[in-house]
C-alpha cells in the first residue's frame, strides 16, 4: 500500500478517483493498492514563544531577543483529529511507502514534511509534481513519481523563511509593542511593504503642483503643440504671436514600430490584471485561481513563471483551439506561434498559468463571476501570447510659427496582430481600463509633407498643472513588490531580479496589513493609515528596507539551490535581530505616536500621565509600573468594576464615594469611601474607609 498525502480534502478526492481508491474510511479514502488523505493546510507549526519558557507568555523587553536552541513544533488545535488520522495511517503494517501529494511548491513541501517529521515517520516517501489536475496529468505524475531526497532542499528553503519570518515576528513585534506601549505587528516581508506605501504617500502629500503652459495650434484637421512654458506671459506672447500667422511644416518622419505580444501570466501578472480590470483584491485573484485549479479548469496558481517547457509546445495549438471557442466572444482567424512562449530555462518549479483542455467541455456560465473573469483573462491571455505583433505607423510633424516650433503626432495602424483579440475582450468589459483608453488609438494625421503651409492659423494657450505620483493600487503594489531593489541589484553582475515575497505569499502579506490596521482600502487604492504611517517613522532601515528583505529572499533561493547552507541564512537572520535588541536598549520611545487615549490623570508616584488601557489603567511613562487594573481583585470582590471616572476621580483625589459595595463575608451592600492607598509596590492598594457610626444613648 502506498499512503498519498494532498493538502486538501477536495484535491485528495480528485487523486483518489484517478488513483481508484474509492472506499472510504474516516478521514482517507482507499482502494486499488492506494490509502489517500490529506491534510487541512498547515498541520504542524513552529511552537509559540511560551513553548520555550512560561515566561515569555507576557511581552517583556528584558527577555528579547528571543532566539530558540532547539524549534519546537506544534500541532494546530482545530486540526489535531486529521492529524491523529496521518499518524495512525502512516504506522499501519500494510502501508509500506508514502507519496508527498501536496501541492507542489515550496510551502506544500513545508506542509508533508512537517507531518511526517514530527510523526517520527521513517517510510521512504516519493513526490508527485504536476501543474494541472487533469485526470491525464494525475496519471502521468504517478507514472514518473521522483524520489523524496530530490526536495530535501526545497524543504530546508521552506523551513528557513518560517523561521525568519517566527524571529522577526516574534522579536521585532515585541520590542516595539513593549517600547511604544502598542502593539505592532513587524513582518520580514510586511513591514518593507508598508514602508512602500508610505513611502508613497509621503511624496504624494509633499508634492506641490506647478503649472505649465502650451500653445496649441489649430492646423484645421489637426493641431500642433509648442513646447512647455513656465510662464503664461511668455505663453500668451507666443501665443499673440502666432495667431493669423502661416505656419510652415519644417519635417514629416515617419516610424514602422511594432509591439510584441504580451508573456503568459503568472501569478503576480495574473494578480494586477485581476486587480486594474476587475477591482479584485490579490487575495481574491489567488482563491479564484485556486479554486479553477481544483476544478481542473485552470493550471498551478502559484507560478512565477511566464513561460512553457519544449515538451509542451506541440500541445499549445490544440489548446488554443479548444480556449478561443470557450470564449463568451468571437475570435477571428487564430493565429499560432507557440515559439514565443516556450523557455526551458526560465521555468522553474512550475510554467506559466494555462486554462487546461478541459474548458471545452465545461459550462462556465455556471462558474460564479469571479472564477469565470480570471478563467477568461488567461485564456485571452494565451491567444494572445501566441498571436502576432500589433504594427502600427508613427508620424511626428514638426512645424514653424511665430519663430517657435510645434510638433503634432499620428498614428495608423499596420496590422492589429494580437490587439484584436485584446479589445473584443475590453468590448466585453463594462468598464473600460484607463490604461489602455489613451494607448493605441492615436488620431492619424492627414497627409503632410515638408513645405507645406497652413494660412492664417488660430493659437490658444492652454493652462496644465504637473501630477503628483499615483496612489497604490494592489495591481501597482504588487508590481512595487515584484520590483523592490531591482535597480539596486542591476548594477551588480550577474545577480538576479529580487523582491518581496513570493507570488504566492504577497496576497497574505496585503491582507494582514488591512488586517493589522496598518493600510486600509478606498475604493481600489491602498492607503497607509495614522497607525502604519507612525510605525514605519519609528523602525529603523534594518527592519523596513526593501533592499535587505529583498537580499533574504534571494538568501531563501540560494538555500534552495543547494548554494548556501540553512544554518548560514539563519545565522544572518538572528545576528539582525539581536542587533535590533541592542541598538535599541537606550532609545526613549515616543509613546504618543500611536496613543489616541484621552489622559485619564496624573501618575502618584512620577507624574506623567495616566492612559486608559483595554484592561488597565496606566502610566505613559514605560519606567513606571503605575497600573490600576479595571478587574482587580478589590474591584471584584465587592462585584464592581473600575471605570473610567472612578480612576480619574482616584487620581485626582485619592478617594471616591462609593455606592452598594458588596460583602462577602455578610452578603450584604453597604456605602463606603474607597482610598487609593498605593505604595509604590508592584501592585495598586486601596482600602475601605466606613462612615463613622452614630453615637447611640447609654447609661451613664
Amino acid at each position: 500500500m502506498k499512503l498519498v498525502i494532498a493538502e486538501k480534502p477536495s484535491v485528495a478526492q480528485s487523486l483518489a478517483a484517478v488513483l481508484g481508491a474509492k472506499e472510504r474510511g474516516q478521514g482517507y479514502l482507499q482502494g486499488n493498492g492506494y490509502v489517500v488523505s490529506w491534510c487541512v493546510g498547515h498541520l504542524i507549526g513552529l511552537a509559540a514563544a511560551d513553548a520555550y519558557d512560561a515566561r515569555y507568555s507576557k511581552w517583556c523587553y528584558e527577555d528579547l531577543p528571543i532566539i530558540p536552541e532547539e524549534w519546537k513544533y506544534t500541532v494546530a488545535p482545530d486540526k489535531k483529529d486529521q492529524y491523529e488520522v496521518l499518524v495512525s495511517l502512516m504506522n499501519r503494517p500494510d502501508v509500506e511507502s508514502l507519496v508527498c501529494a501536496t501541492d507542489a511548491g515550496r510551502e506544500g513541501e513545508l506542509i508533508f514534511r512537517l507531518v511526517y517529521d514530527h510523526a517520527g515517520c521513517t517510510k521512504p516517501f516519493e513526490r508527485l509534481w504536476i501543474s494541472s489536475m487533469e485526470d491525464s496529468a494525475i496519471r502521468e505524475g504517478f507514472e514518473n513519481l521522483r524520489p523524496g531526497a530530490e526536495y530535501d532542499l526545497l524543504y530546508e528553503a521552506a523551513l528557513c523563511r518560517a523561521k525568519a519570518d517566527w524571529l522577526v515576528g516574534i522579536s521585532g513585534t515585541r520590542l516595539f509593542s513593549t517600547l511604544y506601549r502598542k502593539t505592532l505587528n513587524i513582518g520580514r516581508v510586511m513591514t518593507p511593504t508598508l514602508a512602500l506605501v508610505v513611502d508613497r504617500e509621503t511624496a504624494i502629500s509633499d508634492f506641490k503642483k506647478e503649472k505649465f503652459y502650451t500653445v496649441v495650434l489649430d492646423c484645421g484637421k489637426f493641431t500642433a503643440a509648442s513646447e512647455r512654458c513656465e510662464n503664461r506671459k511668455a505663453a500668451d506672447h507666443l501665443s499673440a504671436a502666432c495667431s493669423t500667422q502661416a505656419a510652415v511644416v519644417q519635417s514629416v518622419e515617419k516610424k514602422q514600430k511594432s509591439t510584441q505580444p504580451p508573456k503568459l501570466y503568472d501569478l503576480t501578472s495574473l494578480q494586477r490584471d485581476g486587480n486594474r480590470l476587475f477591482g479584485y483584491t490579490a487575495q481574491q485573484v489567488l482563491d479564484y485561481a485556486q479554486a479553477l485549479y481544483e476544478k481542473k479548469l485552470l493550471t498551478y496558481p502559484r507560478t512565477d513563471s511566464n513561460y512553457l517547457t519544449e515538451d509542451m509546445k506541440d500541445t499549445i495549438p490544440e489548446l488554443c483551439e479548444l480556449a478561443a471557442s470557450a470564449l463568451p466572444f468571437s475570435v477571428a482567424a487564430l493565429s499560432v506561434d507557440a515559439s514565443r512562449i516556450i523557455n526551458n530555462g526560465k521555468v522553474s518549479d512550475h510554467h506559466a498559468l494555462l486554462p487546461t483542455k478541459q474548458i471545452s467541455g465545461a459550462d462556465l456560465s455556471s462558474l460564479p463571476a469571479g472564477e469565470r473573469n480570471i478563467l477568461t483573462l488567461v485564456t485571452v491571455r494565451l491567444l494572445c501570447a501566441v498571436g502576432e505583433k500589433h504594427l502600427y505607423e508613427d508620424t511626428a510633424v514638426v512645424l514653424l510659427c511665430g519663430g517657435a516650433t510645434f510638433t503634432a503626432k499620428g498614428r495608423v495602424v499596420v496590422s492589429p496582430g494580437f490587439k484584436e483579440i485584446e479589445q473584443a475582450f475590453f468590448a466585453t468589459l463594462k468598464k473600460k481600463p484607463e490604461d489602455d483608453s489613451k494607448d493605441e488609438d492615436a488620431k492619424a494625421l492627414p497627409p503632410l509633407a515638408e513645405g507645406q503651409t497652413f494660412e492664417k492659423v488660430e493659437a490658444s494657450t492652454k493652462e496644465g498643472t504637473t501630477s503628483p505620483p499615483r496612489h497604490f493600487t494592489e495591481d501597482l503594489l504588487l508590481s512595487a513588490m515584484e520590483h523592490a531593489s531591482a535597480e539596486e541589484f542591476a548594477e551588480i553582475e550577474g545577480a538576479e531580479r529580487t523582491g518581496l515575497g513570493t507570488p504566492a505569499t504577497r496576497a497574505g502579506v496585503l491582507e494582514k496589513l488591512v488586517r493589522g490596521g496598518f493600510l486600509e482600502r478606498k475604493g481600489r487604492q491602498l492607503l497607509s493609515t495614522k497607525k502604519g504611517f507612525n510605525l514605519i517613522v519609528v523602525l529603523p532601515d534594518s527592519v523596513k528596507s526593501a533592499r535587505l528583505t529583498a537580499q533574504w529572499e534571494a538568501g531563501l533561493k540560494s538555500v534552495e539551490r543547494g548554494e548556501q547552507a540553512p544554518d548560514a541564512f539563519m545565522g544572518g537572520i538572528e545576528q539582525m535581530v539581536s542587533d535590533l535588541v541592542a541598538q535599541y536598549s537606550a532609545v526613549k520611545a515616543d509613546t504618543f505616536l500611536f496613543q489616541q487615549r484621552e489622559v485619564i490623570g496624573k501618575c502618584p508616584r512620577c507624574g506623567s500621565d495616566v492612559l486608559e488601557g483595554k484592561k488597565n489603567f496606566y502610566c505613559s511613562n514605560r519606567e513606571c509600573q503605575f497600573s490600576m487594573w479595571k478587574d482587580d481583585r478589590f474591584f471584584t470582590s465587592k462585584h464592581k468594576e473600575l471605570t473610567k471616572p472612578m480612576a480619574a476621580a482616584l487620581l485626582k483625589n485619592g478617594r471616591i464615594k462609593m455606592k452598594g459595595l458588596f460583602s462577602e463575608k455578610k452578603g450584604v451592600l453597604y456605602d463606603a469611601v474607597v482610598v487609593l492607598a498605593d505604595t509604590g509596590e508592584k501592585y495598586v492598594n486601596y482600602k475601605i474607609e466606613l462612615p463613622p457610626r452614630p453615637k447611640t444613648k447609654g447609661k451613664e
